[in-house]
């Protein structure tokens, strides 16, 4: 499944455009704490978090994830605009839903996404 294709089939808020939106996305990996997603996330993943702070971006940057999606935020407003400025100028796909991790976890799992092997 390509990034195009999931924020498609998630009905997923595109916070910033990747610059290649038929990149594929090969797993997810959900967490909050960012040391668990440098240890366990790998090239290309999907990450799903409620995180919105401008780090993320440099977590998804250095792995080359394929994008974020931020979840929970009861809406596109609250979300930090450094971290949207910051996606845009590393290049990151970032996307949100206001659904809870979990389900945005379980619609992944069902479009077919893999989880991440450890």
């Amino acid at each position: 499944m390509n990034l195009r294709m999931m924020a498609d089939t998630l009905e997923l808020t595109t916070l910033v455009a990747p610059g290649n939106s038929e990149r594929e996305v090969v797993g997810g990996y959900a967490s909050d704490l960012l040391s668990c997603v440098i240890a366990g996330a790998h090239t290309g993943n999907i990450w799903v978090t409620l995180q919105t702070h401008s780090n993320i971006i440099a977590i998804a940057s250095l792995l080359d994830l394929a994008g974020i999606i931020i979840t929970e935020a009861p809406d596109v407003e609250h979300i930090d605009k450094t971290t949207i400025e910051k996606a845009t100028e590393e290049g990151v796909a970032l996307y949100f839903s206001p659904l809870d991790t979990y389900t945005v976890v379980a619609q992944l799992s069902s479009a077919g996404v893999p989880g991440v092997d450890m």
